[in-house]
């Protein structure tokens, strides 16, 4: 029998974490009814957000006098608009997210995986530590899940939609611009750190039971939890 080697050892080290980092980076979106399953109580704050009905604003005439003030046609349908619909959904164009061609209800809005990654390859893995938890009280390293694709920052995935004009101060802004700027009025001036703590656009926050532990770990994580409601999630 050969005796592996350290050189050998490495390459299959290399390409697991390579294959790792592919899978997350092609992980398919499933929509919130899939998260929701198990975080009722999240979604159901959720639900009563601006961000959760992100796609109905794109309806004719809705949300009309902002259109106007942004130089926009209200009575346009702007739901079949590719330079709008993508951040009014989660995962627009990506595998198994919302397409124009091919609509599915439980993506359009801005949900869970816009802001926490698209959730396929992940999602197993929380299952399995929340049995392991319950059974006999093993934590599970919050890296387990990021390998697979969940984002604990999401700064960029807001910028991407809020930040996205131009003369923005960030620099990934590209074409299509949003037309909803500081300019056009100061209530679409974005400031991640004060917007992510507000519970009209984002979800109220709950106990979370300890399942995961170390890094990487939302800034917020531990103010948010410290005033975080009780659940039977």
């Amino acid at each position: 029998m050969k005796l592996i080697t350290l050189a050998q050892l490495l390459v299959v080290a290399l390409f697991t974490l390579m294959t790792g980092n592919l899978m997350a980076a092609e992980a398919p979106f499933e929509g919130r009814k899939k998260c929701s399953s198990c975080h009722k109580a999240q979604a159901k704050s959720w639900s009563k957000t601006a961000h959760a009905k992100a796609m109905k604003s794109l309806e004719p005439n809705a949300k009309k006098e902002a259109k106007i003030k942004a130089k926009l046609d209200p009575a346009k349908d702007y739901t079949q608009d590719k330079d709008c619909v993508g951040c009014h959904v989660d995962g627009f164009n990506k595998k198994g997210g919302y397409s124009i061609d091919s609509p599915k209800k439980v993506l359009a809005a801005v949900g869970c995986e816009s802001c926490h990654g698209a959730g396929r390859q992940y999602r197993g893995d929380h299952r399995k530590a929340g049995q392991a938890f319950e059974k006999s009280g093993k934590t599970t390293s919050r890296k387990v899940p990021a390998d697979k694709g969940q984002d604990f920052h999401f700064e960029e995935s807001c910028n991407a939609c809020h930040l996205n004009y131009e003369g923005s101060p960030w620099k990934g802004a590209k074409p299509p611009y949003t037309p909803f700027t500081p300019d056009v009025d100061e209530k679409y001036t974005f400031k991640f750190d004060e917007m992510v703590k507000d519970e009209k656009a984002m979800h109220e926050h709950y106990k979370l039971d300890g399942v995961y532990t170390g890094e990487p770990k939302f800034k917020y994580h531990d103010e948010f939890q410290a005033s975080a409601k009780e659940t039977n999630n």
